[in-house]
């Protein structure tokens, strides 16, 4: 039986602030806005819901500020909105209750919010409320009597426009004045023939020590409702908490009161009677901006033909404004292999350096700008609220396929990354949605395979800008493609459901906060460079030592020395290149190659592309470092250090091939939809085993996935072949 925590304002300096809100309430932005750069990002112990913290000091007092997932109620439908009431019930292992809660309410949307809202204030935890978006509300003509509000539901308010920062020093004012004792509660009432079966279930609850007394009333409400599961009632109470509970619900139906509603009815009766008394609402409904705009981008027409001319825009900016600083960050690079070379004599420890790390490292940091770029672009779609439009434009195509509405996020956020696209399908209420949605999302185009659709598309593929922005957007587009192909399949053989309709909250349009733009953007830079400094550091590591060792024979080292003296550096250069492609087929890693190359030649890859694609089992970007270890990078002169210019002057080293290049456009062709489809991160996999609780599906991932790797790199090459 559990017993609720305690809030923890007593013992120490630090307090705990939690931030709730509903989801688009601008909760986020709030955030960021009290925190700034001072957060920590982490899960919640025992499950992946990201746990995001941050930190405040207001007159000398510690605040850890958390931000709660969103959601609607205290009555929780998917793991997230179970984290938030967990927390804010006390109920949450190794997580304190909060000393105080900040509730965000979106006032242009005031009773749904406050629903919410009066929860939190009947759980007995000291609240204040934040009215967010006031300049919505103001730019409609509706008034709202902050004071008039916070009086009558006995909790102090601010107004607030997050976006703009506009009331944060209100609330910080608020913060300081915060004394740790709970307010008045909201009085809202239930009709009489449920208050004697509620009060039965708030006394046990009392009685057993986890409710309050101000709260008992709405927590034994949800348990008769849709909150009351079997496993929570006996987690709360056992045995007798739940023959209580269904004797309870007896006495409701028998007296015409549907359980599952008794809570919302109630409280919205009350919470229409208050805002109807402390607001002055202009109730003809006249057509917005945000109505004008959606006329165009929610049109069934012009609504995907803008978000696809969106795309390419997009894609096209990565490409163009990127250049520059990747210019830097290669000069940089090279620069610094210079010095280390130059530095230190020759040997093992300057080759780990200046081949292994450096190069390895360096040739995966380059693609920071256009990750930068990337987050950019989705972080401005998402703060605007488009993105949840083209989620409600892409209902009916994923309906069509067997997709629930709800998995275009998901999928849309596994352009970034599928871990958090993976974690994100919780929202998804039918369990074979969830998993049909888990199984194709690594097939969405992932920043980490930007680099190598960088370095292929760059090196290979003849055109401007313009020409390379669209063959990135096909291979996006591919990815999309084969994931509805994909789901569709699922849906109608292995995992055959039901799907149920979408139902999807809108947000106005708004102006972008930049702040938490960046924010964001920072955030997965870290994410990226940390993965650089940890993942590709270790596997270039272990790439150099494979390619190092054993070391090439003294005879043939004394034979590459004897054509050096009088040599022209054109001649040098080729020496030097013909050296390394010697020590590097004598080594372990060029016997790997060769064991595995006749499983790849029929691709056209030779046994230096199998290297890299063993390597980008562990992450897929690793395969630019492992090039950029296998070519020796890290030691080229000014006229092929270029990565570019290593794959170009790649030639078979025997076979009926021999001496014509291995990097033709029909290989470059079927190595970019290799990386389209093939599941290559290690992560990905650890995180569909812990969403799945099973080892059978990310097996079965990765074998279909493999498999269409493989044939659609084959398929891909003859047909370039045929038609160039």
């Amino acid at each position: 039986m559990l017993t609720r925590a305690a809030p923890t304002h007593a013992p120490g300096p630090k307090r705990v602030l939690a931030l709730a809100g509903n989801p688009n309430s601008g909760k986020t932005t709030l955030f960021n806005g009290l925190t700034g750069l001072r957060q920590k990002v982490g899960n919640y112990p025992g499950v992946t819901v990201e746990r995001k913290v941050g930190s405040l000091v207001v007159d000398g007092s510690q605040w850890d500020i958390l931000d709660l997932p969103g959601t609607y109620s205290l009555t929780a439908r998917s793991p997230e909105e179970a984290i938030a009431r967990d927390i804010l019930l006390g109920d949450m292992a190794d997580t304190p209750r909060p000393d105080l809660v900040v509730v965000v309410v979106d006032a242009s949307n005031l009773n749904r919010n406050l629903y919410l809202a009066t929860q939190v204030l009947d759980t007995g935890v000291p609240t204040i409320l934040a009215f967010n978006m006031m300049d919505v509300v103001q730019a409609a003509g509706d008034e709202i009597d902050i004071d008039a509000l916070s009086e009558r539901l006995g909790a102090p308010a601010v107004a607030t426009v997050a976006n703009r920062r506009d009331g944060i020093g209100e609330l910080t004012a608020a913060l300081a004045r915060h004394t740790g004792d709970a307010q008045n509660r909201t009085r809202w009432t239930m009709p009489d023939p449920a208050l004697a079966p509620v009060a039965r279930v708030a006394q046990e609850l009392r009685t057993a020590g986890v409710a309050r007394p101000e709260a008992s009333d709405g927590e034994a409400a949800r348990l008769l409702g849709v909150d009351g599961s079997r496993e929570r009632i006996e987690r709360y109470g056992g045995a007798q908490l739940a023959s209580i509970v269904q004797s309870a619900r007896s006495g409701l139906l028998e007296a015409g009161i549907d359980p599952t509603t008794l809570e919302a009815e109630a409280r919205y009766r009350w919470i229409r009677a208050v805002t109807t008394a402390t607001t002055r609402i202009h109730h003809e409904r006249v057509a917005t901006r945000s109505d004008r705009i959606d006329g165009v981008l929610t049109h069934r027409v012009f609504g995907p033909a803008a978000f696809l001319l969106l795309m390419v825009l997009v894609f096209e900016a990565i490409f163009a404004w990127a250049g520059i600083p990747m210019a830097w960050i290669d000069a940089a690079v090279s620069a610094a292999a210079d010095a280390v070379a130059g530095a230190l004599p020759s040997g093992a420890l300057t080759s780990l350096l200046t081949d292994g790390i450096i190069s390895g490292v360096g040739s995966v940091v380059i693609f920071l700008p256009q990750i930068l770029l990337l987050f950019f672009f989705i972080g401005l779609l998402e703060d605007t609220g488009y993105m949840a439009r083209v989620a409600f434009m892409m209902d009916q195509t994923m309906r069509r396929v067997g997709l629930h509405g709800r998995a275009f996020i998901p999928l849309l956020s596994s352009f970034a990354c599928a871990i958090p696209g993976i974690m994100a399908t919780r929202t998804i209420e039918s369990p074979k949605d969830r998993l049909v949605t888990t199984l194709v999302a690594p097939l969405m185009t992932c920043s980490a395979r930007l680099p190598v659709y960088t370095l292929l598309i760059a090196a290979f593929l003849p055109g401007g800008p313009q020409a390379k922005a669209l063959a990135m957007t096909g291979l996006y587009a591919l990815g999309v493609v084969s994931a509805i192909a994909v789901a569709f399949v699922l849906k109608r053989t292995m995992l055959k459901s039901e799907t149920p309709a979408l139902i999807l909250e809108l947000p106005p349009y708004k102006r972008p906060n930049f702040r938490s733009v960046a924010l964001n953007m920072w955030d997965r830079a870290r994410m990226f460079l940390q993965r650089a400094g940890t993942v590709i550091l270790s596997v270039s590591i272990v790439l150099w030592f494979l390619s190092y060792y054993p070391s090439l024979p003294a005879a043939d080292v004394a034979a590459f020395d004897a054509q050096r003296p009088g040599a022209s550096a054109a001649t040098l250069a080729e020496i030097g290149a013909a050296e390394a492609s010697a020590r590097t087929r004598a080594s372990f890693a060029g016997r790997l190659g060769r064991f595995i190359e006749p499983v790849v030649r029929p691709l056209g890859y030779d046994w230096r592309i199998g290297i890299g694609l063993l390597s980008s089992f562990a992450a897929r970007e690793v395969f630019v470092g492992a090039m950029g270890t296998v070519y020796s990078v890290g030691d080229a002169d000014e006229q092929s250090e270029s990565l570019h210019g290593r794959l170009r002057e790649a030639t078979w080293d025997d076979g009926p091939n021999a001496g014509q290049p291995i990097y033709t456009l029909p290989t470059a062709v079927g190595l970019l939809v290799f990386y389209v489809f093939a599941l290559q991160c290690v992560s990905t996999i650890a995180v569909m085993w812990r969403e799945t609780n099973s080892w059978r599906w990310p097996a079965f991932a990765w074998a279909y996935m493999a498999a269409l790797a493989y044939a659609g790199a084959w398929v891909a090459r003859t047909f370039t072949a045929w038609i160039t």
